[in-house]
């Protein structure tokens, strides 16, 4: 790391270990500001990114039964987080390993453990405030079983650690995070910035620093990227500016992953903390009007299915929560999850096929398993965002990619 492209700001200076010839320049943190002057531009977006958060937080609360939109979002939510980190998977990909063990692979079982390390998260949250030992836990879950595993999971790192090209040294690295040494100061300041709910900092404020500390402080050997976008929605949340995770920002970080990374990395080596906020900021615009969108059209689709499915007397009502919820099924998801016969689950499935709502892809995965797909309710969790295609609303694709 080029101690020379650092400057020593309120968020941090370079620093090397006294008294060893071998030393290596790295990124101290500095703690947290706790006060910040906002700059108009700033204050301009804060207040654009605070309505639209405050359509998306009343959209949550008015709407029944806004529990079925949660597995909609946190599935693009941790699709995004894991991409940013190399996985390479689509939404479709991801959607059918749930239903169908025999679609599953490396890149889907990552994404898997990104969305129980979350529902983890939304778990303990309701006890404990946002500690070290809930970002312990989460971090172990996160890390179970995927690429990375040996790494340390659900231990924060006692070596040190940089940022760069493959086949990097310290020296040339990027960025190098602060020694191991340096952790336990620096997480006790961290956890009290966060749990801090006074009225010093916006909460979208407080959330853009936590964000940027923790990539910083880099506490884990591996899975830094996702823990910090999963904390996001926890401390929204726990601020009440959330009933539920329906924020996912690591698509916007996805699309303009470059600047993402630039923005944090100028924080430390300029002190250029307005252009994070700013980037942070239009980030919540972006992603909180889309999600209110997305999630209108996802009603409308729910609504109108329903209102034909009542008519009869069989379990289509069930059936339409379900494909909401993940739009693949398969007989046997059907039947385990409504808890029917084999030509039960079947005969429901073709209801659904005659109505137009279900289409038949065909048979896939080592079994063999002929997998459906509702091609409206798909098309909407799929569609790219307003920035990506420049349109206001979401604009739905043909089809599902495999």
């Amino acid at each position: 790391m080029d101690a020379a492209r650092f400057a020593d700001s309120a968020f941090g200076a370079p620093a090397r270990e006294p008294g060893n010839t071998w030393a290596f320049t790295y990124y101290l943190p500095k703690r947290i500001p706790r006060r910040l002057e906002l700059g108009q531009q700033i204050v301009v977006t804060l207040s654009d990114a605070d309505a639209a958060l405050g359509h998306l937080q009343g959209l949550g609360m008015l709407i029944r039964d806004p529990g079925l939109l949660i597995g909609p979002y946190l599935r693009r939510e941790a699709l995004a987080s894991s991409r940013i980190e190399g996985t390479q998977a689509s939404l479709s990909d991801v959607l059918q390993a749930e239903i169908d063990e025999d679609s599953r692979d490396d890149d889907t079982n990552e994404v898997q453990r990104y969305l129980d390390a979350t529902r983890v998260a939304y778990e303990l949250a309701k006890s404990l405030p946002i500690t070290q030992r809930l970002v312990l836990e989460v971090h172990a879950t996160l890390m179970q079983g995927v690429r990375g595993e040996e790494k340390s999971p659900g231990e924060f790192r006692t070596s040190p650690v940089w940022v760069g090209k493959a086949g990097a040294t310290p020296d040339s690295a990027t960025f190098v995070p602060p020694l191991p040494v340096h952790l336990p100061d620096l997480l006790r300041d961290w956890e009290i910035f966060v749990n801090d709910d006074g009225e010093e900092l916006p909460a979208l404020v407080q959330a853009a620093l936590m964000h940027y500390q923790f990539e910083t402080i880099h506490p884990f050997l591996d899975g830094n990227g996702r823990m910090g976008r999963l904390l996001i929605n926890l401390l929204l949340m726990s601020r009440g500016r959330l009933p539920l995770p329906l924020l996912y920002l690591s698509n916007y970080f996805e699309t303009h992953r470059e600047t993402y990374y630039a923005r944090l990395q100028a924080v430390r080596e300029e002190g250029d903390v307005d252009g994070w906020l700013l980037f942070f900021l239009e980030a919540v615009k972006h992603q909180a009007d889309d999600a209110v969108a997305r999630s209108r059209q996802l009603i409308e689709i729910r609504e109108e299915y329903y209102s034909d499915a009542i008519k009869g007397r069989s379990s289509l009502p069930r059936l339409v929560e379900m494909i909401v919820q993940n739009p693949y099924v398969t007989v046997r998801s059907v039947q385990r999850r409504l808890d029917l016969t084999h030509q039960g689950a079947r005969n429901l499935i073709k209801a659904a096929e005659a109505r137009g709502w279900l289409r038949s892809l065909g048979n896939y995965g080592r079994g063999g398993r002929e997998h459906w797909f509702a091609p409206r309710v798909f098309a909407v969790m799929e569609a790219p965002m307003g920035y990506d295609g420049g349109a206001d609303q979401p604009q739905a694709r043909n089809g599902p990619m495999r």
